[in-house]
């Protein structure tokens, strides 16, 4: 017996409200995926496989991410439901997958939420080393979850601004590294492309090496699929989810593309600051040494409040996502049903007060100390995202099969990938 090919039995979306503009969508996207991915490790990819194998990695992953983008756009535009790719495993590929995934993606999302706050520590201590991590990460937890407690709105609206910062740090980084490059300002390289011959550039270490960044290109782009997760609240679906996907896409790609290949040119892979390149250490934030190049002194502490911003940004946007996946779980039956409450103004507020209590982990950096905590929690969620974007390529691949075996026809659907059978195969392998 075939699973329906229909969005029988969600009647409860409905208690949420669709108030997200694709503006906001893709916002959300690009909170997510635009972090300290881009401000801080892209230096280590460059450091790791030199400017070309950076290059061609990070180009090669964002194909791959668009493909899952479409694939999800898909799922997304035909059942527009915050369980997202959770609720499109359990019905297109199995029960019981469908509820591994999605105890497995919340608690992932939730501890991401303490990653940020434990990351947040170590920024605030640039400026207040004195003062206790702990006082930070509670102020934030606090700001996350009044952000998120409110109305969806005022989420989409917080985190269009947040993002917006680091949008416009990007463009502004673009502008003066082309600068530099064609000699508009100082500090760009004496003979063109000489960092793209330094030593064993432009590919260093080969293939191992390119399949290392590819794991730091994949962390960077964790985080699109929470475009999909926010259709469940997006006004007009059929129209706002596959404008934010191509909108978010080539943004995402021109910033990475475009930062990576500026570092390559100004900066050589065999920096030493690149080499000692940390998520927690933005003084050597390749941002900040070509800001430093041209010039600018203030170059570090900018970095510093602009990766805040991401981090908040980041946590944010995991603290709404995590809390609709644990909503749609409870709605199913796989969680309890207690979490399905939802509030006046459309917010499941007790889902929302678990995930932010994961959130709280973070204050054990108080016991084992900030950067221990911190890498404990990160290595906690890391691969799970890789496991989400396997379980979406493999609920489209089945979603698109059984739709056809039904008897209706491509044509019938509102939105298509357009890279069916080989975009979902290639995600699924890659992953």
């Amino acid at each position: 017996m075939h699973t329906p090919i229909t969005p029988t039995g969600l009647e409860g979306q409905s208690e949420l409200r669709r108030r997200l503009l694709a503006r906001h969508l893709m916002m959300i996207a690009l909170g997510g995926a635009i972090g300290t991915g881009l401000f801080v490790a892209s230096g280590a990819s460059i450091a790791q496989a030199g400017p070309g194998g950076a290059l061609l990695t990070y180009t090669l992953i964002g194909a791959m991410v668009y493909c899952l983008m479409t694939s999800l756009g898909e799922l997304a535009v035909h059942l527009p439901v915050s369980g997202s790719f959770v609720t499109y495993s359990r019905l297109y590929v199995e029960e019981g997958f469908g509820f591994a995934l999605g105890w497995n993606y919340w608690f992932a999302l939730a501890v991401s939420v303490a990653v940020e706050l434990a990351a947040a520590q170590l920024v605030m201590k640039y400026w207040f080393p004195g003062v206790s991590g702990m006082v930070w990460s509670a102020a934030f937890l606090l700001l996350m979850f009044v952000l998120n407690a409110f109305s969806v709105r005022g989420f989409g609206e917080a985190e269009y601004w947040f993002s917006m910062i680091k949008v416009v740090t990007i463009v502004v980084f673009l502008l003066i590294g082309l600068a530099m490059i064609f000699g508009i300002m100082k500090g760009g390289p004496q003979s063109g492309w000489h960092n793209f011959t330094v030593g064993d550039a432009p590919f260093v270490g080969g293939l191992p090496a390119m399949v290392g960044v590819a794991m730091i290109a994949g962390f960077s782009f964790q985080g699109v699929e929470t475009i999909g997760v926010a259709a469940g609240e997006a006004e007009d679906p059929a129209r706002t989810i596959p404008r934010g996907i191509r909108q978010t896409f080539w943004r995402i790609l021109l910033f990475y593309v475009l930062a990576i290949l500026i570092i390559g040119v100004l900066l050589p892979y065999t920096d030493p600051n690149l080499l000692r390149n940390e998520a927690t250490d933005v003084g050597v934030s390749p941002f900040a040494l070509v800001f430093q190049h041209a010039g600018l002194a203030f170059a570090a502490g900018m970095m510093n409040a602009v990766v805040l911003t991401a981090l908040l940004s980041s946590g944010t946007s995991s603290l709404y996502v995590s809390t609709r996946i644990l909503y749609d779980l409870a709605l199913e039956g796989q969680a309890p049903r207690w979490f399905a409450k939802v509030s006046g103004n459309g917010v499941p507020h007790r889902a929302l007060l678990a995930t932010s209590a994961v959130g709280a982990l973070c204050f054990f950096s108080s016991l084992f100390g900030d950067q221990v905590v911190y890498l404990w929690l990160l290595n906690t969620s890391a691969v799970t995202c890789f496991i989400a974007w396997f379980g979406i390529a493999l609920a489209h691949y089945r979603f698109r099969k059984g739709f056809l075996h039904q008897g209706h026809t491509v044509d019938q659907l509102e939105y298509r990938s357009p890279f069916f059978p080989f975009g979902p195969i290639m995600v699924a392998v890659l992953c």
